[in-house]
């Protein structure tokens, strides 16, 4: 099994990491030097920059351990998609005697439409 931290999408989120820290770390220090020439407001920014800085490691830890969350919560998502299908059929079952023809129809259609597997935008 290849480790996040070794794929290829973790270089990348590495590398975007590593570019945005020295991005940061030049911007707090051209801002303490124009704070020391006497611009009052580089003081506040030469304090924002780091905790941009700090954000971005928030975001790259996020980024490397986002799919771990994503597998479990999608089990959890199919599971209660399960059982609410289970339910629905179940009650209709019980239903079905006193249903409209009209109805049952459209409800058994709409019953197919759900049991189609679900179109992904991102391949997942």
């Amino acid at each position: 099994m290849k480790s996040k931290y070794f794929s290829g999408r973790a270089f990348v989120i590495h590398f975007c990491l590593i570019l945005w820290m020295a991005m940061c770390a030049t911007a707090a220090w051209w801002q303490v030097g124009r704070a020391i020439g006497g611009n009052s407001l580089s003081y506040i920014y030469a304090i924002e920059w780091p905790c941009f800085g700090v954000l971005g490691i928030l975001g790259w830890y996020a980024l490397l351990n986002m799919d771990k969350v994503t597998a479990s919560q999608e089990e959890r998502r199919r599971e209660y998609e399960e059982e609410m299908r289970a339910q629905a059929f179940a009650a209709r079952q019980a239903s079905i005697e006193e249903e409209d023809p009209t109805l049952a129809a459209y409800n058994d259609h709409l019953a197919s439409l759900g049991a189609q597997p679900k179109k992904r935008l991102w391949g997942h």
